[in-house]
């Protein structure tokens, strides 16, 4: 039979006591054992770094549900899954069930959500589709990709960009997706994340971000004082500081969590301006856990720089390059547990990643296709090169991972965003004038959201102010109407 190209999609939106139960931490473990070769593989380019580890698994983990053979077992030991398939998709479940959960405290966005697309009259498993309906949630939709194949690549654009809130567009070019393909996986999330503590936009300033031991740049460097909770007592962030033999191992650490405290940043920084690389180096699971069981609650003070951050990858030769090559290979991929045959495999692995931070949180987004910061203590300022994970603190799972080498580097044209600056007896909410098909929309809790009230416009940007009588927390975003 004729071998026909498998096309998936996965998209998402950076240890504590695990929640759920040892199995599930198993699969937890597995996911960042991967997270880190995975790491380690894409940390030899130079620049900013971004991706969602977590995505990708999920990706991978529905794909994994089909495969059969030699294929199976690859998947099995570079992914780091079990190897009985049906057990694995059940306690991949109870984790995004964990997931989800963090969800209802309001506190921060999280969405999640998966879908397949599959080609009209091909023999699909009904197992197969049972356990990407029932363990993953999937939504199964019918495409014709044999006729009229980019009306299905703009259906899943639209759905990726939907699910993000638009933070991911056109993940899918044209001419990915043709009349070969006979199935796309994807899977979404978005995360938005006030932080437990806010930095004040005032105390944001200019300042110098070392690239190196010979170079700088000027960016905004967010700071966040010694805080006094209302008793006096100093407000704590978990840190660590690590000094060895070799001062160039030598490195800190700090957990800045959201409003949640389900998920939290997780920052290494070496104390050597040109130590990043070494520090890299280090980063495996037992030097994870070495750091999150060292970290102590310190009152500090902290300084870190607002950046955006955007990666674009084919993850498709690094996969086979790390043991799982059959997946790529027409005649020995063997996903009989697709289609009872042997003529389905993934032609490449296409992952972009979105993130900013700034100082009321961090937003992230990240898809992918397979087709494929002185030393004056006490203190914590991120002003040279360093690695930060978004983490969910419930159940360990790293959802986003990367770096920061220069926060000045431009990345991709980012999604509509708001400026906000202080105004007199409040603060001015600002967006582009020029943005259509977007409306104003406001929340008290991250959950619920209502369209702003009426706003002003000077011809070049549209605003609103929101007065200093106004205490309540409020969160704005643009949304489509």
């Amino acid at each position: 039979m004729k071998n026909t190209l498998l096309k998936l999609l996965v998209l998402i939106l950076v240890s504590a006591p695990m929640v759920g139960t040892a199995q599930v931490q198993s699969v937890v473990d597995g996911n960042t054992r991967f997270a880190l070769n995975l790491y380690s593989q894409l940390a030899t380019n130079s620049g900013n770094l971004f991706f969602s580890p977590y995505s990708i698994s999920t990706c991978l983990a529905m794909l994994y549900a089909g495969a059969s053979g030699n294929t199976d077992r690859q998947m099995s030991q570079v992914l780091g899954f079990g190897t009985n398939q049906q057990q694995f998709a059940s306690l991949y479940g109870e984790l995004q069930a964990e997931l989800e959960a963090d969800q209802q405290t309001n506190a921060i966005a999280l969405n999640i959500a998966n879908a397949l697309w599959v080609q009209e009259g091909f023999p699909f498993l009904p197992s197969f589709l049972t356990t990407a309906t029932n363990q993953y949630q999937a939504n199964v939709g019918q495409a014709d990709f044999a006729t009229d194949a980019d009306a299905v690549r703009q259906t899943i654009n639209n759905w990726v960009a939907q699910e993000t809130q638009n933070k991911i567009q056109n993940i899918v070019p044209p001419g990915a997706i043709d009349a070969s393909t006979r199935l796309v996986l994807a899977n979404a999330i978005y995360f938005l994340g006030a932080w437990s503590i806010p930095f004040e936009v005032t105390n944001t300033a200019t300042r110098p971000f070392h690239l190196s031991s010979s170079n700088l740049v000027q960016v905004p460097l967010m700071y966040q004082p010694l805080i006094k909770d209302g008793n006096g007592n100093a407000i704590t962030f978990n840190y660590m500081q690590s000094w060895g033999p070799d001062s160039s191992n030598d490195f800190q650490a700090i957990e800045l969590p959201y409003a949640s405290n389900q998920l939290s940043m997780l920052i290494l920084m070496p104390w050597e301006i040109d130590g990043l690389r070494q520090l890299e180096q280090q980063l495996t699971p037992a030097f994870l856990t070495n750091v999150l069981g060292q970290l102590r609650p310190q009152p500090l003070e902290i300084v870190l720089p607002k950046f955006a951050v955007a990666s674009s990858f084919n993850l498709g030769r690094t996969l086979a390059a790390m043991g799982m090559s059959d997946a790529f290979t027409p005649g020995a991929a063997d996903f009989s547990g697709i289609d009872g045959g042997q003529d389905l495999f993934v032609g490449g692995v296409l992952h972009k990643a979105w993130g900013q931070v700034n100082e009321a949180g961090t937003e992230a987004a990240a898809a992918t296709v397979i087709i494929n910061d002185s030393t004056l203590p006490p203190g914590f300022r991120a002003n040279h090169p360093f690695l930060f994970l978004i983490r969910d603190t419930r159940t360990g799972s790293v959802l986003f991972l990367g770096r920061l080498t220069d926060p000045s580097s431009s990345a991709p044209p980012a999604p509509p965003a708001l400026t906000v600056r202080p105004s007199a007896g409040g603060l001015k909410i600002s967006w582009s004038a020029s943005l259509t098909g977007l409306s104003l929309r406001q929340s008290s809790d991250l959950a619920n959201w209502m369209v702003s009230g009426g706003f002003s416009s000077d011809g070049t940007n549209n605003f609103i102010t929101i007065t200093a009588s106004q205490s309540r927390s409020l969160f704005f975003r643009l949304s489509p109407q």
